[in-house]
Protein backbone atom coordinates (compact mmCIF):
# COMPACT_ATOMS: atom_id res chain seq x y z
CA UNK A 1 0.00 0.00 0.00
CA UNK A 2 0.87 3.67 -0.58
CA UNK A 3 1.37 5.73 2.45
CA UNK A 4 -1.79 7.51 1.66
CA UNK A 5 -3.59 4.13 1.62
CA UNK A 6 -2.11 3.57 5.16
CA UNK A 7 -3.35 6.69 6.24
CA UNK A 8 -6.83 6.06 4.55
CA UNK A 9 -6.68 2.57 6.63
CA UNK A 10 -5.59 3.82 10.07
CA UNK A 11 -7.92 6.78 9.79
CA UNK A 12 -10.89 4.31 9.28
CA UNK A 13 -9.76 2.24 11.92
CA UNK A 14 -9.74 5.31 14.50
CA UNK A 15 -13.17 6.42 13.45
CA UNK A 16 -15.06 2.85 13.98
CA UNK A 17 -12.83 2.88 17.21
CA UNK A 18 -15.53 2.17 20.31
CA UNK A 19 -16.33 -0.79 22.53
CA UNK A 20 -19.90 -2.22 23.68
CA UNK A 21 -19.41 -3.61 27.13
CA UNK A 22 -15.34 -4.27 27.01
CA UNK A 23 -15.57 -6.39 23.64
CA UNK A 24 -12.13 -6.05 21.94
CA UNK A 25 -13.43 -8.66 19.21
CA UNK A 26 -12.95 -6.19 16.59
CA UNK A 27 -9.25 -6.69 16.66
CA UNK A 28 -9.14 -10.83 17.76
CA UNK A 29 -7.00 -12.50 15.98
CA UNK A 30 -4.97 -9.29 15.00
CA UNK A 31 -3.37 -8.72 18.28
CA UNK A 32 -2.69 -10.77 21.75
CA UNK A 33 -2.14 -10.07 25.63
CA UNK A 34 -2.88 -11.83 28.93
CA UNK A 35 -2.14 -15.21 27.28
CA UNK A 36 0.46 -16.39 29.68
CA UNK A 37 -0.43 -14.54 32.92
CA UNK A 38 0.81 -16.35 36.35
CA UNK A 39 -2.72 -16.54 37.29
CA UNK A 40 -6.30 -17.28 36.47
CA UNK A 41 -8.39 -14.94 37.43
CA UNK A 42 -11.80 -16.89 37.05
CA UNK A 43 -10.18 -20.07 39.02
CA UNK A 44 -9.47 -17.77 41.84
CA UNK A 45 -12.85 -16.10 41.85
CA UNK A 46 -14.50 -19.60 41.65
CA UNK A 47 -12.31 -20.65 44.70
CA UNK A 48 -13.21 -18.31 46.84
CA UNK A 49 -17.15 -17.82 45.72
CA UNK A 50 -19.76 -20.11 47.22
CA UNK A 51 -24.14 -20.28 45.83
CA UNK A 52 -24.70 -18.53 48.87
CA UNK A 53 -22.28 -15.94 49.21
CA UNK A 54 -24.13 -12.42 48.30
CA UNK A 55 -21.45 -11.33 45.35
CA UNK A 56 -20.91 -7.95 43.88
CA UNK A 57 -19.06 -7.10 40.96
CA UNK A 58 -18.00 -3.29 41.00
CA UNK A 59 -17.41 -1.61 37.55
CA UNK A 60 -18.66 -4.62 36.20
CA UNK A 61 -18.26 -3.34 32.18
CA UNK A 62 -21.30 -4.95 30.32
CA UNK A 63 -21.87 -7.48 32.72
CA UNK A 64 -19.72 -10.08 30.36
CA UNK A 65 -17.55 -11.81 32.83
CA UNK A 66 -20.16 -11.24 35.59
CA UNK A 67 -22.84 -13.37 33.90
CA UNK A 68 -19.92 -16.10 32.79
CA UNK A 69 -20.00 -17.28 36.84
CA UNK A 70 -23.67 -18.40 36.63
CA UNK A 71 -24.13 -17.40 40.30
CA UNK A 72 -27.67 -17.18 41.57
CA UNK A 73 -29.17 -14.05 40.38
CA UNK A 74 -30.81 -13.04 42.96
CA UNK A 75 -27.58 -13.09 45.38
CA UNK A 76 -26.19 -10.88 42.71
CA UNK A 77 -25.15 -7.16 42.42
CA UNK A 78 -23.33 -4.76 40.21
CA UNK A 79 -22.48 -1.43 39.38
CA UNK A 80 -20.87 0.53 36.57
CA UNK A 81 -20.37 3.72 35.84
CA UNK A 82 -19.73 4.37 32.04
CA UNK A 83 -23.10 5.53 30.70
CA UNK A 84 -22.86 3.12 27.34
CA UNK A 85 -22.53 0.17 29.84
CA UNK A 86 -24.51 1.68 32.21
CA UNK A 87 -27.31 1.42 29.19
CA UNK A 88 -26.39 -1.94 28.85
CA UNK A 89 -26.24 -3.43 32.00
CA UNK A 90 -29.87 -2.21 32.61
CA UNK A 91 -31.03 -4.16 29.38
CA UNK A 92 -28.99 -7.21 30.52
CA UNK A 93 -28.95 -7.58 33.90
CA UNK A 94 -31.69 -5.94 35.71
CA UNK A 95 -34.37 -8.33 33.99
CA UNK A 96 -32.56 -11.37 35.37
CA UNK A 97 -33.04 -10.17 38.80
CA UNK A 98 -29.53 -8.93 39.27
CA UNK A 99 -29.29 -5.72 41.70
CA UNK A 100 -27.98 -3.42 39.24
CA UNK A 101 -27.23 0.18 40.61
CA UNK A 102 -25.19 3.03 38.12
CA UNK A 103 -22.57 4.26 40.13
CA UNK A 104 -18.92 5.64 39.14
CA UNK A 105 -17.65 6.79 43.16
CA UNK A 106 -16.00 4.03 44.60
CA UNK A 107 -16.04 5.74 47.62
CA UNK A 108 -19.90 5.96 47.58
CA UNK A 109 -21.39 2.57 46.56
CA UNK A 110 -24.76 2.21 47.20
CA UNK A 111 -25.18 -0.58 49.27
CA UNK A 112 -25.23 -0.95 52.57
CA UNK A 113 -22.77 -1.95 55.54
CA UNK A 114 -21.74 -5.24 55.32
CA UNK A 115 -24.31 -6.24 52.16
CA UNK A 116 -21.62 -8.86 50.53
CA UNK A 117 -19.78 -11.50 51.30
CA UNK A 118 -17.48 -11.39 47.98
CA UNK A 119 -16.37 -8.33 45.90
CA UNK A 120 -14.63 -9.01 42.91
CA UNK A 121 -13.33 -6.30 40.46
CA UNK A 122 -11.74 -6.59 37.02
CA UNK A 123 -9.54 -3.59 35.72
CA UNK A 124 -12.02 -0.96 37.29
CA UNK A 125 -11.85 1.55 40.18
CA UNK A 126 -11.98 0.81 44.01
CA UNK A 127 -11.26 2.50 47.12
CA UNK A 128 -9.98 -0.25 49.98
CA UNK A 129 -11.90 1.62 52.37
CA UNK A 130 -15.41 1.26 50.74
CA UNK A 131 -14.97 -2.25 50.20
CA UNK A 132 -13.80 -3.19 53.46
CA UNK A 133 -17.55 -1.35 54.89
CA UNK A 134 -19.54 -3.26 52.37
CA UNK A 135 -18.09 -6.76 53.31
CA UNK A 136 -19.58 -9.21 55.88
CA UNK A 137 -16.43 -10.31 58.30
CA UNK A 138 -15.04 -12.99 56.77
CA UNK A 139 -16.08 -11.76 53.44
CA UNK A 140 -12.91 -11.17 50.37
CA UNK A 141 -12.02 -8.72 47.86
CA UNK A 142 -10.72 -10.25 44.54
CA UNK A 143 -9.36 -7.94 42.34
CA UNK A 144 -7.17 -7.85 38.79
CA UNK A 145 -6.18 -4.37 37.72
CA UNK A 146 -3.96 -2.89 35.63
CA UNK A 147 -0.72 -1.61 36.82
CA UNK A 148 0.90 1.92 36.02
CA UNK A 149 3.56 0.77 34.15
CA UNK A 150 0.87 -0.93 31.73
CA UNK A 151 1.86 -0.21 27.65
CA UNK A 152 4.12 2.39 28.56
CA UNK A 153 6.83 1.16 25.69
CA UNK A 154 3.86 1.15 23.27
CA UNK A 155 3.12 4.79 24.84
CA UNK A 156 6.78 5.77 24.12
CA UNK A 157 6.67 4.80 20.53
CA UNK A 158 3.68 7.05 19.65
CA UNK A 159 3.70 9.77 22.56
CA UNK A 160 6.98 10.12 23.66
CA UNK A 161 7.71 11.81 26.99
CA UNK A 162 3.56 11.24 28.00
CA UNK A 163 3.33 11.18 31.92
CA UNK A 164 2.65 7.89 33.38
CA UNK A 165 -1.38 8.44 34.41
CA UNK A 166 -1.55 6.09 37.38
CA UNK A 167 1.84 5.58 38.91
CA UNK A 168 0.96 4.66 42.02
CA UNK A 169 -1.07 1.60 40.57
CA UNK A 170 1.62 -0.96 41.88
CA UNK A 171 1.30 -4.06 43.83
CA UNK A 172 3.31 -2.71 46.92
CA UNK A 173 1.90 0.51 47.07
CA UNK A 174 -2.05 -1.13 46.75
CA UNK A 175 -0.83 -3.72 49.34
CA UNK A 176 -0.04 -1.58 51.64
CA UNK A 177 -3.21 0.64 51.23
CA UNK A 178 -5.61 -2.99 51.49
CA UNK A 179 -3.79 -3.38 54.91
CA UNK A 180 -3.81 0.15 55.99
CA UNK A 181 -7.37 -0.29 55.71
CA UNK A 182 -7.87 -3.22 58.25
CA UNK A 183 -7.62 -5.89 55.61
CA UNK A 184 -5.64 -9.48 55.78
CA UNK A 185 -3.84 -10.04 52.31
CA UNK A 186 -4.56 -13.90 50.93
CA UNK A 187 -2.87 -13.55 47.79
CA UNK A 188 -0.69 -10.97 46.37
CA UNK A 189 1.17 -10.89 42.72
CA UNK A 190 2.32 -9.26 39.70
CA UNK A 191 3.66 -9.69 36.63
CA UNK A 192 5.06 -8.03 33.47
CA UNK A 193 4.07 -9.92 30.06
CA UNK A 194 4.07 -9.11 26.35
CA UNK A 195 1.40 -7.50 24.20
CA UNK A 196 1.73 -7.97 20.51
CA UNK A 197 -0.34 -6.48 17.55
CA UNK A 198 0.30 -8.05 14.00
CA UNK A 199 -0.76 -4.52 12.20
CA UNK A 200 -0.79 -1.31 12.90
CA UNK A 201 -4.44 -0.95 12.10
CA UNK A 202 -5.28 -2.97 15.28
CA UNK A 203 -3.42 -0.46 17.17
CA UNK A 204 -4.74 2.51 16.27
CA UNK A 205 -8.22 0.94 17.33
CA UNK A 206 -6.53 -0.03 20.74
CA UNK A 207 -4.67 2.98 21.23
CA UNK A 208 -7.93 5.17 20.89
CA UNK A 209 -10.31 2.86 23.24
CA UNK A 210 -7.66 3.67 25.66
CA UNK A 211 -7.47 7.37 26.02
CA UNK A 212 -6.24 7.12 29.38
CA UNK A 213 -2.89 5.80 28.42
CA UNK A 214 -2.19 7.18 24.83
CA UNK A 215 -3.88 11.11 25.50
CA UNK A 216 -4.49 13.16 22.60
CA UNK A 217 -3.24 9.74 20.01
CA UNK A 218 -4.66 10.60 16.57
CA UNK A 219 -3.11 9.01 13.51
CA UNK A 220 -2.68 12.46 12.23
CA UNK A 221 -0.80 13.62 14.76
CA UNK A 222 1.28 10.28 15.41
CA UNK A 223 1.34 9.28 11.27
CA UNK A 224 5.36 9.20 11.58
CA UNK A 225 5.47 7.21 14.31
CA UNK A 226 2.84 4.71 13.08
CA UNK A 227 4.88 4.52 9.54
CA UNK A 228 7.84 3.25 11.64
CA UNK A 229 5.59 1.02 13.53
CA UNK A 230 4.08 -0.40 10.05
CA UNK A 231 7.96 -0.87 9.04
CA UNK A 232 9.00 -2.76 12.25
CA UNK A 233 5.93 -5.12 11.15
CA UNK A 234 6.62 -5.62 7.68
CA UNK A 235 10.37 -6.75 8.62
CA UNK A 236 9.48 -8.50 11.94
CA UNK A 237 5.95 -9.43 11.51
CA UNK A 238 5.12 -7.57 14.71
CA UNK A 239 5.20 -4.73 17.29
CA UNK A 240 5.41 -5.29 20.96
CA UNK A 241 4.75 -4.16 24.02
CA UNK A 242 4.83 -5.41 28.08
CA UNK A 243 1.78 -5.18 30.06
CA UNK A 244 1.39 -4.44 33.94
CA UNK A 245 -0.78 -6.88 36.08
CA UNK A 246 -1.26 -7.55 39.67
CA UNK A 247 -3.35 -9.53 41.67
CA UNK A 248 -5.18 -8.84 45.25
CA UNK A 249 -6.99 -11.39 47.51
CA UNK A 250 -8.01 -9.42 50.53
CA UNK A 251 -9.97 -10.55 53.77
CA UNK A 252 -12.05 -8.65 55.84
Amino acid sequence: MTTEELRAVWEKEEEIAHIHGWDFSHIYGRYEEEKDLPWDYRRIVEQYLTKDDELLDYDTGGGEFLLSLHHPYVKTAATEGYPPNVLLCKETLEPLGIDFQECNDPSDIPYADASFDVIINRHGDFDASELYRLLEKGGVFITEQVGGENDRDLVEMVLPGTPEPYPHLNLKEQRKIFEEAGFQILKAEEAYRSIVFYDVGAFVWFARILEWEFPQFSVSRCFPQLLEMHKKIEKEGKIEGTIHRYLIVAKK
